[in-house]
């Protein structure tokens, strides 16, 4: 059994797909396949259903993957610690984001530590914010930047960035237009258009009107927040945002702070309780690019 072929079958298992997994790893689908077969020879069971498009996980494979994951941390924590003697870093450093957000600090961080630490590459991708906190408790994310609804799990490290009450945009001639303040019960059976679930934002908002005895009447869903600024303007619905986000749009729209929510919407860092060299590394920088 060879480290690779444990780093090709949880590629697979991860993705779903071969075809992505060779992407991933870099070499051909034939190389995964081969390998993840010479796998499967080797301890006699199948680690995959080959039966459709999707590559799902026997029972054997479901079995296999928790301690194929805990071998490849093994080997990582090695080099890690060895690196970490000598002051050099290297290797990958995963990076998560808000999708449909645009975080300029983020990337002022990545500009400074790329020119400190130019042996180490950063892979950046997208996700919504409870499936990025799952994948930093598994080891699949180094790092994110998450929206939560109050502060994140005590399960990850945490640096808050923003914490605020919502806010509603409310177009031109609404009968909200031009209030300062409304608590959660002013929503109730107004059509609203929001970030979808698995956001501080969206979460925060259900709390909040769940205290007050209601659910929130859905009309759109939308991820960036531009989005949800435009549909608003268009009559579709009031726009629900974090109250920073909310004061990009006052040029064309109402700001309406949401009032009696305990729960703040929050942005934060996260990371592994149990970082590594590379992590430790960059949490300084962002830091000092959101002057925390």
């Amino acid at each position: 059994m060879e480290l690779r072929q444990l780093e090709y079958f949880v590629a697979v298992a991860e993705e779903a797909n071969f075809t992505r997994a060779a992407a991933r790893v870099h070499i051909s689908q034939s190389g995964v396949s081969a390998q993840i077969k010479a796998l499967e020879s080797e301890l006699g069971q199948p680690l995959f259903d080959r039966s459709s498009r999707v590559a799902r996980l026997t029972a054997a494979g479901k079995a296999a993957l928790g301690p194929a994951r805990a071998a490849l941390a093994a080997t990582a924590a090695v080099r890690d610690a060895v690196d970490d003697v000598a002051g050099v870093l290297r290797g990958t450093l995963s990076l998560g984001m808000v999708t449909g957000c645009t975080i300029t600090p983020l990337f002022a961080a990545v500009e400074a530590y790329r020119q400190v630490h130019p042996g180490v590459k950063l892979a950046m991708r997208e996700n919504d914010s409870q499936s990025m906190l799952a994948e930093i408790e598994t080891g699949s994310l180094d790092l994110a930047i998450v929206g939560t609804a109050g502060a994140p799990p005590a399960t990850v490290e945490s640096m808050t960035i923003i914490s605020e009450p919502l806010a509603a945009l409310v177009p031109a001639g609404h009968a909200l237009a031009g209030r300062k303040r409304v608590d959660y019960a002013t929503l109730v059976g107004e059509p609203l258009v929001s970030m979808p679930s698995g956001t501080g934002v969206r979460a925060a908002l259900e709390i909040g009107c769940e205290q007050v005895g209601f659910a929130p009447l859905l009309a759109v869903e939308a991820s960036a927040a531009d989005a949800i600024a435009d549909l608003c303007a268009r009559g579709v619905g009031i726009g629900v945002l974090s109250e920073s986000m909310a004061r990009e749009y006052t040029d064309r729209l109402s700001v309406v702070r949401l009032g009696g929510n305990p729960v703040p919407a929050v942005l934060a860092v996260v990371w592994s309780r149990t970082p590594s060299p590379a992590v430790r590394a960059f949490v300084p920088r962002l830091a000092a690019a959101f002057k925390k």
